[in-house]
C-alpha cells in the first residue's frame, strides 16, 4: 500500500468519542454518553465510527482489516447496548481508537494482515459456538422431555 497520511479530523474524531472527558488517570470520551439515549445511542455512536472506516476503505486498506475494524465497531455497538453494563463496556473499549491504531499500523506497513485473518477467524469460530448453544440446549431439552 502507498504511503498515506492518517486525515487530522480522524484523529479528533477519536479523541472526541474515546478520549476527550479526563477523569484522574483515565478518561473517556461521547461514546458512552451517546449511548446513554435509549433506543439511538449505540446506533448513533456506530454510525459515528463508519467515518473512520470508510475512509480507510476509500485509503484501500485491505478488506480483512477492514472487516476488523467492522467487528470493532459491531462488538462496541452491541454490548454497549446492554443497559447499565454496556455503558460501562463503552467507557473501556475505545473502539474508535483501536480502529485508528489499526489504520495507521496498516498504512504504515506495520500491521499485521495474516493477523486479521487470524482474528477473523476466531471471530467465526465463536460466533458458530454462540449460536450452537441454544439448538443444543433445545435438543437436550427435548431429550428430557421425550424421556421422561
Amino acid at each position: 500500500m502507498a504511503q498515506r497520511e492518517i486525515d487530522p479530523w480522524m484523529e479528533r474524531l477519536a479523541w472526541l468519542m474515546d478520549r476527550a472527558i479526563p477523569v484522574g488517570r483515565r478518561s473517556f470520551g461521547l461514546d458512552p454518553l451517546i449511548g446513554l439515549i435509549p433506543g439511538l445511542g449505540d446506533g448513533l455512536s456506530g454510525l459515528v465510527s463508519m467515518a473512520i472506516i470508510v475512509r480507510a476503505v476509500q485509503l484501500g486498506i485491505p478488506k480483512a482489516t477492514v472487516v476488523r475494524m467492522l467487528v470493532n465497531v459491531g462488538v462496541d455497538s452491541i454490548f454497549g447496548a446492554i443497559p447499565i453494563l454496556g455503558t460501562i463496556f463503552d467507557f473501556a473499549f475505545k473502539a474508535n481508537s483501536r480502529n485508528l491504531q489499526i489504520l495507521r499500523n496498516t498504512v504504515h506497513g506495520t500491521h499485521s494482515h495474516a493477523g486479521d485473518i487470524f482474528f477473523l477467524m476466531l471471530v467465526a469460530i465463536a460466533t458458530f459456538a454462540i449460536a450452537l448453544v441454544p439448538v443444543l440446549l433445545v435438543v437436550l431439552l427435548i431429550r428430557m422431555l421425550w424421556a421422561s
